[in-house]
């Protein structure tokens, strides 16, 4: 059964449409995730993929249009406030430490702690063990928790990110680009990672500009060009070849093609 039928998605967008002054963002975009799916959410630079995400996260409230968690309109005064009900946002950035452990990066803001008042203080082998633990239980295996964040490779720390976003209750885990700068082995490493979260329960919006990368690990699609939606397609009604050709604006292609032959042909004549 495909994870829509008879279903409330943990998240839905109406109609959303976002104005920046006298810049529209964003206009009438639709989309759903659901629990155990990968939504990809594809667009080339420009495409609205950032903006949209913001206001998923509570950054950003959208000008118009209906925002729904779990079946109830929402409206979020800040990230805070989507992570409380279990939106879960991993930035680019990682938003991590490099100097600290992986421990303390775990635990960043929510930090075990032993004693009271001023003698409150880091509880480490709680943190270390639970750490361990819960990447163990991603299928991720490192060799100590205790290690610098800033000493995995770009892959071990989205993993991390992800690891953590799912310990602390994520229902919703929104991926910015995570596999932008990594090579074909790190991205496979994510990717495979993804899979974990999503067959733990999670829906997971996957934004990415790389079809290669979303094509083997999504479950449905959907397509932003300029701010508007090209629409969202499951998996099994549309190829990688198609869905490289929308991202690309087909006319646009087209177009460009054909302006390069008659340029080669101008060029040759001369």
């Amino acid at each position: 059964m495909h994870p829509t039928n008879g279903r409330t998605p943990l998240i839905e967008v109406q109609n959303i449409s976002k104005q920046f002054d006298n810049v529209i963002a964003l206009e009438d975009v639709s989309m759903s995730v659901y629990s155990g799916e990968v939504m990809c959410l594809l667009g080339d630079n420009g495409a609205g993929k950032s903006t949209l995400i913001k206001i998923l996260s509570g950054v950003h409230q959208p000008t118009r249009g209906t925002f729904l968690f779990e079946g109830h309109p929402v409206r979020f005064a800040s990230p805070r406030a989507a992570l409380d009900v279990g939106i879960a946002t991993v930035y680019q950035d990682l938003a991590m430490i490099p100097l600290l452990s992986i421990s303390r990066n775990f635990f960043l803001g929510s930090e075990p702690t032993l004693g009271w008042g001023p003698f409150r203080r880091f509880d480490i082998r709680t943190a270390d063990r639970v750490t361990h633990d819960e990447l163990a239980r991603m299928g991720i295996q490192l060799r100590d928790t205790a290690q610098p964040v800033g000493t995995l490779s770009g892959g071990e720390r989205q993993s991390v990110a992800i690891a953590r976003a799912v310990h602390f209750g994520a229902k919703v885990l929104i991926l910015d680009e995570p596999t932008a700068a990594l090579g074909v082995k790190e991205a496979a490493v994510v990717l495979r990672y993804i899979a974990q979260a999503r067959a733990r329960g999670l829906g997971v919006i996957f934004i990415t500009h790389n079809v290669h990368h979303a094509y083997p690990i999504g479950d449905r699609f959907t397509l932003l060009n300029r701010g508007r939606s090209y629409g969202t397609f499951k998996k099994s009604d549309v190829t990688r070849e198609e869905v490289v050709q929308m991202m690309a604006g087909g006319e646009e292609l087209d177009s460009l093609s054909a302006e390069l032959a008659e340029f080669s042909r101008t060029d040759l004549s001369t």
